[in-house]
């Protein structure tokens, strides 16, 4: 199975390095020198990792065969995609890879069925889970404990808890109101 794992950013130096945009919560193992990554589109790859640091809290990267600004350059947006073995589990209880969580049922802690996971949207201080709902709506659910307390993978479900108004916005409660002057 294959999984985007970073984009390729902006060239950074001149030796060849490139900024990447890191899409794994596993960037030490997916994106460690010698790693070697499918790309889309897939006629700039595969490319092997050569070198990696963090500068000034961003991941550089360098790869085999780029040596200069200009093939640094020419590689901006390309996607970086690892092999991964379909069985693979993340290191951490309380993560999960999207291929996991795509199709698992949607439930109330009631159990009340709200529908399935259809999508996993990764934005930059949350992730949220897209849920198809029976009559073809969305609902977008903030992946975040409070919310989604349980993940059962055997039972091929998850659990959330909405506050007022995520499912049903005539129920949802005003937290304060102002009065025109």
């Amino acid at each position: 199975m294959q999984l985007v794992v970073a984009r390729i950013g902006r060239a950074h130096g001149i030796k060849g390095e490139v900024t990447v945009e890191v899409r794994t919560d596993e960037p030490e193992l997916r994106l460690a020198p010698g790693a070697v990554l499918a790309t889309d589109p897939s006629s700039v790859g595969p490319l092997t990792i050569a070198t990696g640091r963090v500068h000034s809290g961003r991941l550089l990267l360098r790869f085999e065969g780029v040596a200069d600004r200009t093939a640094a350059e020419a590689l901006r947006n390309t996607l970086l995609i690892a092999e991964v073995d379909p069985e693979e589990v993340p290191e951490d209880p309380e993560e999960f890879y999207d291929h996991q969580l795509i199709d698992l049922d949607v439930v109330t802690r009631d159990g009340t069925a709200v529908g399935r996971i259809a999508e996993v949207s990764h934005l930059p201080y949350q992730d949220l889970l897209i849920v198809r709902r029976p009559d073809g709506s969305e609902v977008m659910i903030p992946f975040v404990t409070e919310i989604v307390p349980e993940i059962d993978l055997e039972e091929q479900r998850a659990v959330i808890d909405p506050p007022p108004g995520l499912l049903d916005e005539s129920q949802a409660e005003v937290a304060s109101s102002r009065e025109d002057s």
